[in-house]
């Protein structure tokens, strides 16, 4: 009997409720686990207490708090195990914005746009 891998654990973050809840089910459905937050200082929160998150997708633009690009740098800082998916329609991110092994994408963004940059920021770390 063969004992199932976990699903690996991707924070969703973004202010908007319509598109985070379009990420959340695009994740989902991809057969990632999903935990979400409003802003930079919930996820902040959330990552302080919960052990496993792997990936974090996060918009720049987050009116709440510190923004995507500050939150990338913390991540980078505290958890450099967990990559950094950063995203935006309106912000383009300056040389250097984007942690190393992180990924950028514009919105909006497909699905497949999605689930390669959070394959792509796993790989490393398998």
């Amino acid at each position: 009997m063969s004992e199932a891998l976990p699903r690996p654990t991707v924070l969703v973050v973004e202010d908007d409720a319509v598109t985070r809840h379009a990420a959340v089910a695009m994740v989902t459905d991809a057969g990632f686990s999903v935990r979400e937050a409003t802003n930079g200082n919930e996820a902040i929160r959330l990552l302080d207490r919960e052990v496993g998150i792997r990936v974090v997708v996060t918009d720049i633009d987050m009116p709440l708090g510190i923004d995507g690009i500050k939150l990338a740098a913390c991540i980078h800082r505290r958890w450099p195990e967990i990559g950094i998916v950063i995203t935006s329609g309106k912000v383009r991110p300056k040389d250097g914005d984007v942690p190393a092994q992180g990924r950028f994408i514009r919105k909006p963004y497909s699905e497949e746009q999605v689930i390669e940059a959070i394959r792509g920021v796993l790989a490393p770390h398998r």
